[in-house]
């Protein structure tokens, strides 16, 4: 969060100065919004270009700095999205981003966009897909994810975001063949999902989902040049032939795919106590803040990247320092903190792989005391976490906490597991 004197901006991990324009009332600039929007895209690997990679796209902070470009990409696409970049780390496959509303990780083909308050996340969709293209060197997009809790007070946020419809409205000008969902109780706590289906037998995958150069039609001014439209028929010639290709490649022995796997867990109604320690008042620095708390326990080896906002308000990101070579994009976790009693909000993320989850379940909760959390584990067949299912099936209680609500689906070859847990009345 970018300092400042009005109190009423001091929010988990942002400025509203950056927000401003979504609070009617003095009642409104007194209220964020600790709910992420979470953005995370695969890209198709290249035949033509084995050094595609979308770490090539330059930043200030990080990727590209100092090799010859001056053009900081990276900071640019997010000043669409209502954010900036406050810190940076990286190892050999994955460079993290402490935003000021949040978190970004770009790895060699896979980018995660994590950002809370009144952010728009959704627009810098089309300008990445121009990055993607023009500077990493990729062609098609292979997986899609966007997803988040309810709102909190929806009625603050901003276009395309003032609902879950209009997300999907959106994202469904780029993509014939996607699919959305809502699991839990929609009138409580749920969470909402948009993906592409790959092979689920509906559209034509490949009418418009993969390949970057026609999800995108019109350029925008503020870009450096525009990609021409495309005649129809030669459109017409691609679709068919990248159908054929589909054809064959079906044919043929597929390879499994890399192992993959996202465990969410998401707070609120948190322990003041336990939330004070993430106030200027508690902690003179962000170090003392992950010290305290236990931060630093949750996950063993990770390289720690935090920071502690003025007045209050907490992120960090953790990437694994060695997380094997089979996870090729690189292990990371990442929590967000909006310690506000009224609204207070923690969220825990990451993509270490385990058979069993409960042990990193139960010690995300005792960090952090929160009256009601939903926890989400996405896995493909591949992974350790695979069976999270019935590993959270049988959790029916977690120390004080007790579920009461679980559901499945299988979604672009991953199996999801959703659970929403209260604590005992005291």
């Amino acid at each position: 969060m970018a300092e400042t004197e009005d109190i009423s901006s001091s929010s988990c991990s942002g400025s509203s100065s950056n927000n401003s324009s979504a609070s009617g009332s003095r009642e409104d600039m007194h209220f964020f919004e600790g709910v992420e929007k979470l953005l995370e895209i695969w890209f198709e690997p290249n035949p033509a270009d084995q050094s595609a990679d979308l770490r090539k796209i330059p930043s200030f902070h990080g990727a590209g700095a100092g090799e010859g470009r001056s053009t900081p990409m990276w900071d640019a696409l997010l000043k669409r999205v209502r954010c900036e970049i406050i810190s940076f780390t990286r190892n050999e496959q994955i460079d993290a981003y402490v935003l000021s509303e949040s978190s970004m990780f770009v790895s060699k083909r896979r980018w995660i966009l994590k950002t809370c308050g009144t952010t728009t996340p959704l627009e810098c969709f089309e300008p990445l897909l121009r990055l993607a293209y023009e500077i990493a060197g990729y062609n098609e997009i292979e997986d899609l994810f966007y997803s988040r809790k309810n709102y909190k007070r929806p009625e603050l946020q901003i276009s395309p975001h003032r609902g879950f419809e209009e997300e999907v409205s959106f994202l469904d000008r780029y993509f014939d063949d996607g699919r959305a969902y809502s699991l839990g109780a929609i009138n409580r706590d749920c969470w909402h999902l948009y993906t592409m289906s790959r092979g689920g037998g509906g559209s034509d995958v490949l009418k418009r989902n993969s390949h970057i150069h026609l999800l995108y039609q019109n350029g925008q001014q503020e870009l450096p040049y525009e990609l021409m439209e495309q005649p129809a028929e030669q459109q017409q010639q691609q679709q068919q032939e990248a159908e054929l290709q589909m054809m064959e490649s079906d044919m043929m022995m597929q390879p499994l795919p890399d192992p993959d796997q996202t465990i969410e867990i998401l707070m609120t109604e948190l322990d003041p106590k336990v939330m004070a320690i993430f106030t200027k008042e508690e902690c003179s620095t962000a170090n003392e803040a992950t010290q305290k708390s236990g931060i630093h326990l949750l996950i063993p080896g990770m390289v720690i990247d935090d920071y502690l906002f003025d007045p209050c308000g907490y992120s960090m990101n953790g990437i694994s320092k060695s997380c094997g070579k089979k996870y090729k994009e690189g292990c990371y976790m990442t929590i967000h903190i909006t310690p506000e009693s009224q609204f207070s909000y923690v969220s825990f993320e990451s993509n270490i792989a385990s058979s069993a989850y409960a042990g990193l379940i139960s010690r995300v909760i005792r960090t952090f005391q929160p009256g009601k959390f939903i926890v989400t584990v996405f896995a493909n067949q591949t992974s350790p976490a695979a069976n999270a299912n019935r590993e959270i099936e049988n959790l029916g209680t977690i120390d004080q906490w007790k579920r009461r609500d679980i559901q499945y689906s299988r979604v672009s070859g991953y199996d999801l597991t959703y659970a929403q847990y209260c604590k005992y009345p005291s």
